[in-house]
């Protein structure tokens, strides 16, 4: 799991006299989301992200948030497309509000405007949107970003409250995903917590009563609901590879033979295997005499002829 400010790298407070002349450039690119595989998520977005993502709970006994998994591995987000583009129906609120963000100040009173200045988009040539005019006033279009980022802190406040009472209730255990591939490969995500059906099942009628009144009985089944989709974010990961090892394409061929007594088949085999799996086209062939080298696969007229279809069928599917 990761920290709220990952995606953030120059954080500073937006002023007239630093930014006067600068501007701000969204653009449609998501790129700077790409080495995070999580993000928080505020109880107000469960019903639009429980179809996409799965939904978990981030922290220790002493104080928990919500998240969304985004990868299986570190740094990975699976639902960033290889153009920079966000493949989800739903974009977390988290994601939507960079490269703005509030930080409190230093008496804890009040909250500042606070804008990333390596943000790809954020520029002093007047592209994109203004940060303000020229007497001073912050530009509508700030003025939307403050009123975006009022209701973030609010539903934050609210999810606290949420997650507080899900704690008190001892509802939440610690949980692990287990992933394997279809080459045998297997990962593993922990560090999260998600709610324990059977506990959930054990608590008194008027406790439930309570959770359904504030819907938030509705929040946790979203929660559980969410989890199906560990097994979407195996699939993202088979096509990720996939378009990595076709972004990447080349030729190359291998003679094993099974009767080598010094490196074994079993190499070979697992190679190809997971080029298949990461949907490359693989041509295997095992010889079943020589030994370490396959003697002289040339002077055997079968292997040659492997060997040349194999290069033939390579450079016609290049092209």
């Amino acid at each position: 799991m990761t920290t709220q400010l990952l995606i953030y790298e120059s954080v500073v407070p937006l002023t007239f006299a630093t930014h006067r002349h600068s501007s701000v450039e969204i653009g449609k690119s998501f790129a700077f989301s790409g080495k995070i595989n999580s993000a928080p998520l505020t109880a107000i977005e469960f019903r639009d992200a429980q179809s996409d993502y799965p939904i978990v709970f981030a922290g220790n006994k002493e104080a928990v948030l919500p998240a969304v998994i985004l990868g299986l591995r570190e740094g990975e987000n699976l639902y960033l497309s290889s153009d920079g583009k966000w493949d989800a129906r739903y974009i977390p609120a988290f994601v939507r509000r960079y490269p703005f963000v509030f930080s409190k100040s230093d008496d804890g009173e009040r909250f500042n405007l606070c804008i990333d200045e390596q943000f790809a988009g954020f520029n002093g040539d007047g592209r994109g949107e203004r940060l303000f005019t020229d007497d001073g006033k912050p530009t509508t279009y700030v003025e939307n970003i403050l009123k975006f980022l009022q209701e973030y802190q609010l539903q934050f406040h609210r999810t606290e409250r949420f997650c507080k009472k899900i704690l008190e209730l001892d509802l939440l255990e610690p949980m692990q995903a287990q992933v394997e591939m279809n080459s045998g490969e297997k990962y593993s995500l922990g560090g999260f917590m998600a709610v324990n059906r059977e506990k959930l099942k054990e608590l008194p009628g008027d406790k439930l009563t309570e959770l359904a009144k504030t819907d938030e009985l509705e929040l946790i089944y979203l929660h559980l609901q969410s989890m199906r989709n560990f097994g979407a974010l195996k699939d993202r990961l088979g096509m990720a590879r996939a378009e990595k090892a076709t972004a990447s394409p080349g030729i190359g061929e291998t003679s094993i033979s099974a009767e080598d007594n010094r490196v074994g088949p079993g190499h070979a085999r697992k190679l190809a295997a997971r080029l298949l799996e990461a949907g490359a086209t693989a041509y295997f062939l095992e010889d079943d005499e020589g030994g370490h080298g396959v003697s002289d696969p040339l002077a055997r007229p079968e292997i040659a002829a492997a060997r040349m279809t194999f290069l033939v069928d390579s450079l016609m599917s290049t092209h």
